[in-house]
Parts: C-alpha cells; structure tokens; sequence
C-alpha cells in the first residue's frame, strides 16, 4: 500500500484540497496522511475565507505521520506564503521521498491562495525538490514569466521550470484553446511524453490540479516509469470528471470514486 503524505490545504466543501487529495488516493488503493496548512471555506462559486495554520503545527503533524507509519511519498498543494513553504522544504528534505509538487496560487473561482511575495520561495526552495511539477499553464507563466499559447510554447515554460529544478514537469493544456482534445507534456530532461484527452465541456472541473498531483503521487511505484503512473492519473481524472455528480451551482466536484 502506497504510503501519501498530502500537506495542503482543506477545502470545506470536499471538492478540492486535503478533501480531493484522500478521496483520490483511497481510491487508487492507497493509504492518505495529511498536514493541513489552512483552512477554507469554499464551496462550487469560490473562497470566502482562509485561515491559515501556524507552520510549528504543520511540522507537528507531518512529524507524527513519518515517524511512526512513515511516507512512500509526499504531495503538496496550497501552502499560502514563503514561511509555510520553507516549513514544508524542510519535510520533504526530511522525508527524502519522491514528492509531487502542486503549485497552487489560485483557486477556480480566482481567489488568491499563495502570497505575490512567495513566488521567489516557491521557486528556490521547493521547485528544486519536486520529482514531479504539475503546473497548469496559467501557474507555468507566473512561475516562468513566459506567454502560453501553443504546445511550443508548454514545452518551452517546462524546460524553464526544469532548469529552475525539477526533475519532471507535468505541464497541462487544459486552459488552452487546443480544440477537441486537450494535450498536456511530461517533460523531463531525456525525453517529452504527450498526453492526449478528448475535451469535455463541463463547468465540473472543481479540484482536478489536486486530484492529478494525487494520482500520480498515488500510483508512483519503485520500477515503474513516470511516463505510466502519469498515463495511469490522466485516465483516472478523465472518469472523475466524465462522472462528475454534477454538484453545486458553480464548479463542481468530481467522482473520485467512480472506479468502486
């Protein structure tokens, strides 16, 4: 059983966050710890409030779980500001697991969950850490600073980030207007691998980064090539959200459980 420790924040409405992030890996058959960095209270039309956790507590938390069942590996997601992403460097400098790094700055509905001043950290310290980055595009050009508007373009902003660090890039299209299908790249430095997906127009897309930076950290395995456990993810996310439950008046949720 795949051992996961998701430090992230909490999404009160169960789509997204520490919420998505133990549905998916309970799903995928593995075993989800968790040190929650924030609260929320969000639901499908967006965020109305944070309350961010004191990073001593989030140490605390993620100390209990690697100490006693220990980790095979760790997922991160919404850390807030520079001094929770120091913390958090220093657990996976810890844990010395493979890490899946989300790098979450924005919610759905366009709340901001990272601090404008915590780019810079972000991409000193835990970029350089990250076995696996799974930026959607709009985090790709903060993180980068470069314009994304073709798959030229994907490729360009992953060699960036891989030259920041990263061992791999997850780079995903879904925010470009690349007609029926959606392409995302696997880049790493040997070699890009090419996803393809039938676009599905839905407004049900609540949590899909989480639940993709999930899956991958769920289903990565010793031996197995990261080109698989990414193919695995994508198709998982495909069903959760083709299944969607069709939740809430905004965006919602998927069915992380569509697979039982």
């Amino acid at each position: 059983m795949q051992r996961v420790l998701i430090i992230a924040g909490s999404d009160s409405s169960g789509g997204a966050g520490i919420q998505a992030d133990i549905k998916t890996v309970t799903c995928l058959g593995g075993y989800a710890m968790t040190a929650i960095t924030a609260l929320t209270a969000q639901n499908t039309l967006g965020v109305s409030g944070v309350l961010p956790i004191a990073t001593d507590f989030v140490r605390q938390q993620a100390d209990a779980c690697l100490d006693d069942i220990g980790a095979d590996a760790i997922k991160t997601g919404m850390l807030g500001d520079a001094s929770m992403i120091d913390c958090v460097a220093d657990i996976i400098e810890k844990a010395g697991v493979f890490t899946a790094v989300d790098p979450v700055m924005v919610a759905k509905g366009g709340h901001p969950l990272l601090a404008a001043q915590a780019v810079h950290t972000l991409k000193t310290r835990l970029l350089p850490l990250a076995d696996l980055l799974t930026p959607n595009t709009p985090e790709a050009e903060a993180l980068t600073g470069l314009s994304i508007v073709s798959e030229a373009d994907m490729r360009t902003a992953a060699e960036a980030l891989l030259d920041l660090g990263a061992k791999a890039v997850l780079m995903k299209g879904g925010h470009l207007d690349t007609g029926a299908e959606v392409v995302d790249l696997l880049v790493t430095r040997d070699a890009v691998h090419r996803f393809t997906a039938p676009r599905v127009e839905t407004r049900h897309t609540h949590g899909t980064g989480c639940t993709m930076a999930s899956a991958c950290a769920a289903l990565m395995r010793e031996g197995r090539p990261l080109e698989e456990a990414v193919g695995l993810a994508k198709d998982y996310i495909g069903g959760a959200i083709l299944m969607a439950p069709g939740l809430g008046q905004g965006h919602g949720p998927l069915r992380h459980n569509w697979l039982l």
